[in-house]
């Protein structure tokens, strides 16, 4: 594992266990305020902070795997944990969706008083201020490390923000101007955005673990560090992909004809190091093509 992956993977780790504590701290909080107020749109964020718990804790447990280096039977590595850890948050967080909805539309049909309305609002300011913290070291690690699994965690905490207002709101129209419906619509209307995070989530987590090309700015980049090398007159073929931290680059590289198997072989080490040396850790497979020379590439799939 290169330097620089491990660094990453440090960095992944540290933002697991912090997820995990704030997680802890927020159910606990939110659910003394819940039994405190009766608000279902409480109720909604207690329920939402509780499967960001186990979220978070599946995404642990995922990133732990995923950094597990490659062996016999795994011989591209355990990246794909990440998305498929991803996809259970997509579960978890649709399932508390479905609940608040449901509690919403019930208290709609039998409004309830607010009680002990300050108590809440404390609660939340305090979950507002552990969230953002939160959030904005979730950030700088995606930044840095591109984790799906991180950065599906850090967009359903993104949401608790939104949503942690939404509460305060729905508790001073509740308690203070006598809306009674404000409460559950507010619960209604947190229930659907749950349900737009866990969509986006979702479609985050199905991309990598369909081996989503990776961006065109990245592709385009590898292609500039190749054709850098005057005697690689072109590339083709090229694919990319991503596996976790792990990204993987093939390619064909067309050379003059005339150039011995040990200078080809030397070109494509060059290009192989200077592809690291921007995407550290990268690991890349070169196919050297004499110019001329057609050759059949069948497109991927053709094959089945």
């Amino acid at each position: 594992m290169s330097a620089g992956i491990h660094h990453h993977g440090k960095l992944m780790q540290a933002a697991t266990y912090a997820a995990m504590a704030c997680g802890a701290v927020l159910v606990t909080i939110k659910a003394s305020a819940y039994f405190d107020t009766g608000s279902v749109a409480l109720l909604s964020s207690l329920a939402d902070s509780a499967l960001d718990f186990l979220a978070s804790f599946v995404t642990f447990l995922a990133v732990r795997f995923s950094l597990t280096p490659a062996d016999k039977e795994h011989s591209f590595g355990h990246g794909k944990a990440e998305p498929l850890s991803a996809l259970a948050q997509t579960a978890f967080i649709a399932g508390s969706a479905v609940l608040v909805g449901v509690e919403a539309i019930s208290r709609l049909r039998n409004p309830a008083p607010i009680q002990e309305e300050v108590t809440g609002i404390i609660v939340m300011v305090i979950a507002i201020v552990l969230t953002l913290a939160l959030v904005t070291f979730q950030k700088f690690v995606v930044r840095n490390t591109g984790s799906v699994a991180i950065g599906g965690d850090s967009l359903h905490y993104t949401g608790d923000l939104l949503m942690n207002v939404a509460v305060i709101v729905a508790l001073v129209l509740s308690s203070q101007w006598g809306l009674t419906w404000a409460d559950p619509v507010f619960g209604v209307g947190i229930s659907l955005y749950l349900m737009i995070n866990a969509g986006r989530i979702a479609y985050l987590a199905v991309g990598g673990l369909m081996d989503r090309e990776l961006p065109d700015a990245e592709r385009q980049e590898i292609r500039a560090v190749a054709l850098q090398y005057p005697k690689v007159k072109r590339i083709h073929e090229l694919r990319t992909r991503s596996s976790g931290l792990q990204k993987f680059v093939q390619m064909h590289i067309v050379l003059d004809p005339a150039l011995t198997l040990l200078e080809a072989h030397r070109i494509s080490e060059d290009v192989a190091k200077a592809i690291e040396a921007i995407m550290p850790g990268v690991d890349t497979i070169i196919h050297q093509d004499p110019d001329g020379i057609e050759e059949y590439h069948p497109r991927v799939g053709e094959l089945l």
